[in-house]
């Protein structure tokens, strides 16, 4: 390789990212970028939109074949729009790849046909999976794994939905009794198929996404026999774990055939490494559908005793040391926005909320829990529903349009309390991204209910970036130099409140998740007997009532913005 080459060499970096809530008009987003090694420019992108299905409450899926094409036609435009910009794609030396971490791809290894739709990550249809899977469990005890896979049994990782997929599709079943059944996150299957597919493509993993299965040793890095054995798992329907940057593979068809993949990320490591968090005590948090706060530990594997999960922050080469992560797991961010905007119809484009938000109409004090399908860290209570407290019949949109907000502050707030009592040293400034970071109310908000100041880099591909880096640091590449990293120039936000201030709204925000606790439908208890079932319709009447006087109100507070 010239000097010259190595001067003008770019990533690609194919990033999946998804958007999703319920089923309204819920796409997820295909993105190829393309990065200048030694500068990290962005030089160019491509996106496509992909619709989800959601063919029952609380279902999430997306065809696989649509991922795939989306991503081989991204990466053909981003090729054109090098021939566009007067940059030769010959030029570029890598491949990176990011991806939403526990959705679940199952196909046939001869075909490469997949045997189900790709059951995405936020998806709970896998509920009584976890109940059926802990029935045996002193206590029913849901940490009963972490010390293994630092993991709480939860619809949120990817070894229930294989259960579930067992358990439920005949054609999988099947498909696992003849041996030709393969199964994989996200980026198991792009590295199968670019590979060649049934004609000799790789069939492995990263430790990132490996790490989110609960089937991973999170010490020894390797697929753990006794986690199988818990979920009934076949140890041989695994992919091989690799680390998260080395030559994997070469692309086999398209443009850029012959391309070395090289780097492999799960989404928020993949922005962890972006934001060039590198460093033990370092942290992020990423808004996008939901919200994911990661905290650099080291080489340290540490256990949370405050409802947070322990993950693999990256093993950037086959023989370095794996980096540790303790990450928070928001459910629900963006998504709220997207609910009012669909559901409630109270904003005609999610971007209005910045205005409406800073509007002097209606400072009323509302609060709003948006737990659609349960909170996540540090909580884990499935059993938990949305709540809008603090209502009153001069409520408006704009109040509750600011509640939503608010929570996905007070959500962060929540995480980085459960990181400073895990770790014993408070962060002193969050680095953020994701699209809701664009917001500069929520990002002034973020640092006034934390107390410490946000910074926001001014290239928001962070995620995109981290898989480019990945991929250009791999031995037999070595374009991008991790020791020597340009710091990325981004707007500080500072704390404006008080101490007293940011303590009482907090205060009022730990009242309204009590309130969000333990709602229970009868579809997930379909196992109770009748006094059971008696016993939950007295005790929840109350909650039930205050459901229909919230929706009433909502409905007035509607129609009193609309004759203003």
């Amino acid at each position: 390789m010239t000097d010259q080459r190595i001067y003008h060499s770019k990533m690609i970096s194919v990033l999946l990212q998804t958007s999703n809530i319920k089923c309204m008009t819920t796409t997820s987003i295909r993105l190829i970028s393309v990065f200048a090694a030694e500068t990290s420019e962005l030089l160019t992108y491509h996106q496509i939109e992909i619709p989800q299905m959601c063919p029952r409450e609380g279902w999430v899926e997306q065809d696989p074949r649509q991922i795939l094409k989306a991503v081989k036609d991204c990466m053909e435009t981003t090729v054109d729009n090098l021939h566009k910009l007067d940059i030769d794609p010959m030029d570029i030396v890598a491949i990176g790849i990011t991806n939403q971490r526990e959705t679940v791809v199952v196909w046939d290894r001869f075909t490469g046909e997949p045997l189900y739709n790709a059951i995405v990550w936020l998806d709970v249809r896998t509920t009584t999976t976890v109940d059926e899977v802990l029935a045996n469990v002193r206590d029913r005890n849901q940490d009963c794994l972490k010390s293994l896979c630092g993991l709480p049994v939860s619809t949120y990782f990817s070894a229930v939905k294989v259960r579930w997929l067992m358990d439920n599709v005949a054609e999988v079943k099947l498909a696992m009794e003849q041996k030709r059944c393969y199964f994989g996150t996200m980026d198991t299957w792009l590295l199968w198929n670019l590979t060649g597919g049934s004609d000799g493509g790789l069939y492995i993993t990263d430790v990132t996404n490996a790490s989110r299965t609960m089937l991973m040793n999170i010490k020894t890095l390797a697929w753990d026999a006794t986690l199988c054995k818990f979920f009934g798992i076949p140890m041989d329907l695994l992919p091989e774990i690799r680390s998260s940057s080395e030559i994997y593979g070469y692309l086999t068809d398209g443009s850029l055939q012959g391309v070395p993949i090289s780097g492999c990320l799960g989404d928020q490591q993949s922005a962890l490494v972006g934001q060039m968090c590198l460093r033990q005590g370092q942290a992020k948090n990423t808004y996008g559908t939901g919200c994911f706060l990661l905290y650099n530990t080291g080489i340290s594997v540490v256990h949370s005793n405050h409802g947070l999960l322990t993950t693999v922050a990256y093993k950037l080469g086959k023989s370095a040391n794996a980096v540790y992560a303790l990450e928070g797991s928001v459910a629900i961010c963006g998504a709220a926005m997207k609910w009012l905007r669909d559901n409630l119809q109270i904003l005609s484009d999610v971007s209005e909320s910045d205005k409406i938000a800073q509007s002097d109409r209606d400072r009323s004090e509302v609060y709003f829990v948006p737990a659609f399908s349960g909170l996540y860290a540090p909580f884990w209570r499935k059993d938990a529903r949305s709540v809008i407290c603090g209502i009153t019949e001069d409520t408006t949109n704009v109040a509750i349009v600011r509640a939503a907000l608010e929570a996905v502050c007070f959500q962060t707030r929540d995480i980085l309390d459960a990181m400073n009592q895990d770790c014993g040293i408070p962060l002193t400034k969050l680095l953020v991204d994701g699209g809701m970071t664009s917001n500069n109310y929520v990002m002034q908000l973020q640092a006034d209910l934390c107390g410490i100041p946000v910074v926001r880099p001014l290239m928001t591909e962070t995620t995109a970036l981290g898989a480019a880096m990945a991929a250009g640091s791999a031995e037999g590449i070595g374009v991008w130099d991790l020791e020597n990293l340009q710091a990325v120039g981004s707007d500080i936000f500072r704390p404006s409140i008080s101490e007293d201030e940011r303590d009482m709204k907090y205060s009022r925000w730990k009242m309204a998740i009590e309130r969000s606790l333990g709602w229970v439908t009868f579809e997930n208890n379909a196992d109770m007997d009748e006094e059971d079932k008696q016993k939950l319709v007295l005790a929840s009447m109350p909650a039930g009532l205050f459901l229909i006087s919230t929706v009433a109100l909502l409905l007035v507070a509607a129609r009193r913005l609309a004759l203003r």
